[in-house]
């Protein structure tokens, strides 16, 4: 029997990762996290699970983020009881993570569940529930950096620093072939830039057999900063977005981001270069994680702030109640509001652009990657409308971005990364990033003599490769597809939306008789591909319909 491994997630997509491996002594995982982005790529989460849970000996997991954990309830859910193996602040982490991911499963169904009692239909079913997030936090085992150790029968692990959140790691994996040979592995989890508060650079041996590494910034790189100038260019936009009278609203992380956005304002503050009214963390999920920072905080390098100052500033207000952050609404300038989710796809975020993209005097600040079909991501496009909890939002801030706040090594710092861990005697599968930043990555690495192109893969959802130490063995693909990669970077509800959007601000700029005239084209169009809508008797205004890309 050979080793072989399954590409259950971020395989041409930046979200979901969960990859399997089996082995003569059985099989593990490492990493479950949610899919994340349009709505073809989010309904792979309500898709049934693709292996049996209860197969499953242990999971190792890279990171709490939510894309690299946020499907571990549903396993629990479905019946796995098995243990999963990550470092102390990853687990100090999803206490809080786990169970807020549950909430947001329960709401989210809740809320359908009532649109659909209208239609007369069946009552939506969550994800997952709460108590499967509270089975799961049953299951954590810690584990330290640089020091081996066997979850399971033929295996060895060791997690690196990778950099990238608290706890964050790469996972060094030996897996036996049932022969005495063992097959080498190495798991980027999501590698971290080299200027960053908090922590070291990313670390990790070299040699392997196989080496699987992220690829989110494949392609792209940022300017070379230092701390300090990444200070002042956030110095800049927060002066910017206040002499401009409004609000300064950031969609942030509850993770890391949230945390040194924290720290660079309190010092910036602290040495008298911005003067806002008031900085709001407005996030529950945030508020606890920022506790586990504290409690954590002997691990930060690079803070120009002790761990007692930096969260405790007079200006600064960590806002839980529902209560509190709805009388945020009330402040029309001169406040910097982060809030979760940072791809803006769910969370209070969604009420504070509700209620400041409409103003002229507002500013948007987006400070980390957004997914293709987000709402993050579609209003950073241009966007000038957009649907939020079912209403049509018009964009009247301005929108603004920065790359320096980004917890993922750009191009390269990736090239970097993966020079440092040659060789690949195997071959290197690049993962977690969409396929054009896969393909970038993948040229700059054949073109710099790193490996032959043969040798550096870029896998698709559930392919799986036969993993020996003298190469890859047989190349399989499943006969049926759970998603068509063409859907994951634009799926055909993001283009939807956008018809509709753009036909109903198209209808409100024409005349009664052009209106008339437009519909009436529009249904002769339908008719010839086969549709037969009843015309109506007097031209109605087109209302978008609510798609999630733009409304979750």
């Amino acid at each position: 029997m050979t080793v072989t491994l399954h590409f259950h997630g971020a395989a041409g997509t930046v979200t979901g990762s969960c990859y399997r491996i089996v082995h003569p002594g059985g099989q593990f995982l490492v990493d479950c996290g949610l899919f994340q982005g349009n709505k073809s790529v989010r309904d792979l989460n309500l898709k049934p699970t693709p292996f049996d849970p209860k197969s499953i000996d242990f999971l190792l997991l890279t990171h709490a983020h939510i894309d690299h954990a946020g499907l571990l309830p549903k396993l629990y859910a479905e019946g796995w009881r098995g243990p999963m193996w990550m470092t102390a602040p990853t687990a100090g982490l999803l206490e809080y993570l786990l169970p807020d991911g549950a909430g947001i499963q329960e709401s989210e169904a809740e809320r359908e569940t009532k649109k659909r009692a209208r239609r007369g239909e069946e009552p939506a079913q969550p994800l997952y529930r709460m108590e499967d997030a509270e089975e799961a936090l049953k299951h954590r085992q810690h584990c330290q950096y640089d020091q081996w150790f066997e979850p399971g029968p033929g295996v060895r692990a060791r997690y690196w620093n990778a950099g990238h959140i608290i706890g964050s790691a790469s996972i060094e994996v030996e897996v036996s072939d049932g022969q005495g040979k063992p097959v080498r592995l190495m798991f980027s989890g999501d590698i971290g830039p080299d200027e960053k508060v908090f922590y070291a650079e990313p670390e990790g041996p070299a040699g392997f057999d196989y080496i699987l590494c992220e690829s989110t910034y494949g392609g792209r790189d940022r300017e070379d900063y230092t701390l300090v100038q990444r200070r002042e260019a956030l110095k800049a936009e927060i002066n910017l977005a206040m002499s401009r009278g409004g609000n300064l609203v950031i969609p942030a992380f509850a993770v890391e981001r949230s945390q040194e956005l924290l720290h660079d304002i309190g010092l910036l503050i602290k040495q008298g270069e911005i003067d806002p009214r008031l900085v709001v963390l407005d996030s529950p999920l945030a508020s606890k994680v920022t506790g586990v920072y504290r409690k954590y905080s002997k691990m930060f390098e690079d803070t120009e702030l002790s761990a007692d100052e930096l969260f405790n500033d007079e200006r600064f207000r960590i806002i839980e109640a529902v209560e509190d952050s709805k009388a945020l609404n009330a402040i029309k300038g001169g406040a910097i509001i982060m809030s979760a989710s940072g791809m803006a796809d769910a969370g209070r975020i969604k009420h504070h652009l509700r209620n400041n993209l409409i103003r002229s005097n507002a500013t948007v600040l987006f400070v980390g990657y957004q997914a293709p079909g987000t709402l993050g991501q579609i209003i950073l496009s241009g966007a000038k409308e957009v649907r939020i909890h079912g209403t049509q939002i018009p964009v009247r801030a301005a929108v603004r971005s920065m790359g320096n706040y980004s917890a993922h090594a750009d191009h390269s710092e990736l090239m970097d990364w993966i020079a440092a861990r040659l060789p690949a005697h195997g071959a290197l599968f690049l993962t977690h990033g969409e396929d054009e930043e896969r393909q970038a990555l993948r040229a700059a690495l054949t073109a710099a003599n790193k490996l032959g192109g043969d040798q550096v893969i870029l896998p698709q959802l559930d392919d799986y490769f036969e993993l020996t130490t003298a190469g890859i063995g047989a190349v399989k693909a499943p006969a049926i597809r759970r998603v068509d990669p063409k859907q994951m970077p634009s799926d055909w509800h993001n283009a939807f939306s956008d018809f509709t959007i753009r036909l109903s601000q198209r209808l409100h700029d024409l005349p009664d008789d052009q209106k008339l005239a437009m519909m009436v084209a529009l249904q002769q169009k339908l008719s010839a591909l086969g549709a037969e809508p009843s015309p109506p008797a007097v031209p109605t205004p087109v209302t978008p319909v609510e798609s999630k890309a733009y409304d979750e």
